[in-house]
């Protein structure tokens, strides 16, 4: 925020020399990054007088002017031709530095002695672009330094302020913070209208359809105005805080956002279909050009000023072509409104669009200034480009904002910035920002009760007032003290202990982690083969990507673990246990945000054993990864766990590859990397992959298994060969003795697989364990070959099975 030291002059009364200034303000809260002179070291650039302008006598297009000063008379040769006898004009003298360090020394041009310079304004820094010489108003004392003169010498201060500040994002809030620090008074700007026009409301109406996203709109109708330049104090003022001339209606709406920090908008009453304002919701895919001349695609939820026909200006961000102010604009409808900052916000970031005004409105403006900056922009307006005022100003604030209040207690204000502040010191230092501070109905004596003004959003609890206090007493005024502060454990919520165990085991068993952006390419889905209407290719995408490579969200982990695999092997490490443990976003219809789900992605190639001469040159398998799975599920007490052969992904082979279930829930798939998906990622070695979704894993988890008494009596183990079909897994084995088990079977296990010699064609041969026991006593062979039988007898009836 760029302010003036004359133009804060002008709201209060106070003689602060400029850096004592600074640092007031500094000390305040409202740091001062910058600090510049306008004028300054100029004073040598004088107003003079032209007593005669001749012709040059060695060059048609320079003239040679006898230039009055009020101490003597000096020779200046120009090139400008705007210029005659008798004019008031700004001559650098010999010696002066003007800007851009152009120094101005005595010379001779085509043979005449020339003593200064003739300025233009953009030689004095006054204007970008300048057509001849500066012309000054008669009447100015000669010899006098031209910014004085003209009442431009003055002081530029560049505030940075942080965003909480909105309040101070104009000179009348800037303005009031003087006025607490000098104990002075705030003038603000008055606004004196004559209504001369027909009343506003048989002219044009406004209508909100969306009261909560703007709860007041407020409008003024001004015809047979002049469209042209503005006048020179409001190109200057307007220059002094870094804003551009574009002409007189504009410009006061522009002067009008710096002043009172509200912003304003002006439209050409004329191209308003239907003469009306309708404030709406944008309709999904409505296409809008803004004043930038872009095109922009609109969505539900962007809030819009329409006509009676269609959009003219996104609310609070920027005005439409189909409605700006042209040079010939005779009729102007003036809007002056507040709008719902978190609207304004999501609106100006999804379009990427970024305004004066949107940087106001998305903080949070002051709704109780809407009227007063409508009626004085008006007057302005009729000063500048004349006109005619409507009678009556349109003011739609249907449900007034309530009115906010805070408690402040003397004490606890005391207590926490070490001070011994009297209660009625702290309702003055409240007071001189403009905060209505009465002491509080039930403690009039220990606290005060404050009515916070709609200015100052920031402003929510007790310690933001307590904040104030410290600030406005001056930070430079808080004792010294050293901290003291207490260690407080929070542990951590069980979802959370579960991720962060799941990470140790895996580490655990020689696993290391690594950590990818979660940005990844649209192409990464291609890479790992997924078919197009899988539901991982829809994406997040980002809106300002770095780079097209990280535009999108990743929705796997798998494309970027498969990468650092490839990475590391082509690093000639070949041995690799790489793991990750990261969220994924995953999109859902009708939210703005992603669903975040947690996956574990592991990948394993490589040799079994560490290279060396004891070391056989094994390498890993399906198997590996598996029994590094299986430890897994057993340290975290996942039963009844099932592996469905084929994992249906695309990227892992159809028969190298498993589902892995519990409960009925899918837990993960995995596998074989497919030989075509390692072709593309540059992979010339197996690789096996291990991809579980962690919030379905942690559902089917138990901290522990629970105690269960060891029985005191002998096992016996039953060994059993059964000749079954090639069509009978293993898991359907297991499924048939689960069924029948009964109370005395401790475990059963398949530990042999036969084909060959002895077995026919199409069969398989399949030995299990099964172990009995008895927590009661020691079982009789009789209850043994009868607890066995009914195995026996189970898995022939239901696998067809043959005893061998």
């Amino acid at each position: 925020m760029i302010v003036t030291y004359n133009w804060l002059k002008e709201f209060v009364d106070f003689d602060l020399a400029p850096e004592e200034l600074s640092h007031r303000l500094t000390m305040a809260g409202l740091e001062v990054d910058a600090m510049e002179v306008i004028g300054g070291g100029l004073d040598s650039v004088i107003v003079a007088r032209l007593a005669s302008v001749e012709a040059h006598p060695e060059a048609d297009r320079l003239t040679l002017c006898q230039v009055e000063t009020g101490s003597g008379t000096v020779q200046v040769v120009c090139g400008a031709r705007n210029h005659r006898a008798g004019d008031l004009i700004a001559l650098a003298q010999v010696g002066s530095v003007l800007p851009g360090d152009f120094k101005i020394k005595k010379s001779k041009i085509r043979g005449v002695e020339s003593l200064g310079m003739l300025c233009s304004e953009k030689e004095l820094g006054l204007a970008e672009e300048s057509e001849g010489i500066l012309i000054l108003p008669a009447g100015l004392p000669l010899g006098k330094p031209v910014f004085e003169a003209l009442g431009l010498k003055d002081v530029r201060f560049e505030l940075g302020l942080t965003p909480n500040r909105a309040d101070c994002l104009s000179v009348v809030g800037v303005a009031r913070e003087v006025a607490a620090m000098v104990g002075r008074p705030l003038h603000l700007p008055v606004a004196e209208l004559q209504e001369t026009g027909p009343a506003i409301g048989s002219l044009t109406s406004v209508t909100v359809d969306e009261p909560a996203l703007c709860p007041r709109y407020a409008a003024r109708l001004i015809r047979g105005v002049t469209v042209g330049p503005s006048p020179d104090w409001l190109v200057r003022r307007l220059d002094a805080v870094g804003q551009r001339s574009i002409n007189n209606v504009v410009d006061v709406t522009n002067l009008l956002l710096m002043e009172l920090g509200h912003p304003l908008h002006a439209f050409d009453f004329n191209l308003l279909r239907g003469k009306k304002i309708v404030v709406r919701q944008a309709g999904d895919g409505e296409v809008f050009t803004t004043l930038d001349s872009q095109e922009r695609t609109l969505k539900k939820g962007d809030l819009t000023i329409c006509d009676g026909i269609g959009p003219v200006a996104l609310a609070g961000i920027m005005g439409g072509e189909n409605s700006e102010i042209q040079p010939d604009t005779r009729d102007i409808l003036l809007e002056s409104a507040y709008f719902n900052p978190p609207t304004i916000r999501r609106t100006s970031k999804r379009l990427g669009i970024h305004t004066e005004s949107s940087h106001r409105f998305e903080r949070g403006a002051d709704v109780d200034i809407v009227p007063l900056a409508l009626d004085r922009a008006a007057a302005l307006i009729l000063q500048v480009a004349g006109g005619e005022i409507a009678s009556g100003r349109i003011d739609n604030y249907p449900q007034k904002m309530g009115e906010r209040k805070l408690r402040i207690e003397g004490r606890l204000t005391n207590e926490i910035l070490g001070l011994k502040l009297e209660l009625s010191e702290i309702q003055r230092l409240l007071r001189s920002i403009g905060l209505d501070a009465e002491p509080a109905p039930d403690a009039p004596e220990e606290a005060l009760q404050v009515i916070v003004p709609f200015s100052r959003h920031d402003l929510e609890r007790e310690i933001d007032l307590v904040e104030e206090v410290a600030r406005l007493n001056g930070y430079d005024r808080i004792p010294v003290t050293m901290p003291v502060s207490r260690m407080i454990c929070h542990l951590s919520g069980g979802r959370q202990r579960g991720v962060a165990r799941i990470r140790d085991a895996v580490v655990a068993r020689g696993f290391s982690e690594v950590i990818n952006y979660s940005f990844v390419s649209p192409t990464a889905w291609d890479r790992i083969a997924l078919e197009a209407g899988d539901a991982r290719r829809r994406t997040v995408k980002i809106l300002n990507p770095l780079n097209e490579e990280q535009s999108v969200m990743r929705t796997s982990l798998v494309p970027s673990l498969l990468e650092t695999v490839s990475r590391n092997l082509a690093y000639r490490t070949r041995d690799l246990q790489l793991f990750e443990l990261r969220p994924v976003f995953l999109p859902r219809d009708g939210e703005e945000l992603p669903d975040e789900r947690r996956r574990l992605v592991m990948a394993l190639c490589g040799r079994r054993a560490p290279e060396g001469w004891t070391q056989g040159g094994a390498m890993v398998d399906f198997y590996d990864l598996k029994g590094v799975v299986e430890d897994l599920l057993d340290y975290f007490r996942v039963d009844k766990v099932l592996w469905p052969v084929d994992a249906r992904e695309p990227y892992l082979h159809p028969g190298k590859s498993c589902r892995i279930e519990s409960a009925g829930a899918l837990l993960g798939t995995l596998g074989e990397v497919h030989p075509v998906v390692l072709q593309n990622y540059d992979i010339d070695t197996p690789v096996y992959l291990l991809d579980l979704d962690i919030e379905a894993f942690l559902s089917v988890s138990r901290e522990s298994e629970g105690f269960r008494p060891l029985s005191r009596f002998p096992d016996v183990s039953r060994d059993s060969a059964l000749l079954v079909d090639e069509s009978v897994t293993a898991q359907m084995l297991f499924d048939a003795v689960a069924a029948v088990r009964g109370k005395l079977v401790e475990d059963f296990v398949l530990f042999d697989l036969y084909r060959g010699k002895g077995v026919p064609e199409g069969k398989k041969s399949l030995a299990i364990r099964v172990r009995y026991r008895s927590l009661e006593k020691t079982l009789t062979e009789e209850e043994i070959a009868k607890a066995h039988g009914k195995i026996i007898r189970a898995l022939e009836e239901k696998l067809g099975a043959e005893v061998r």
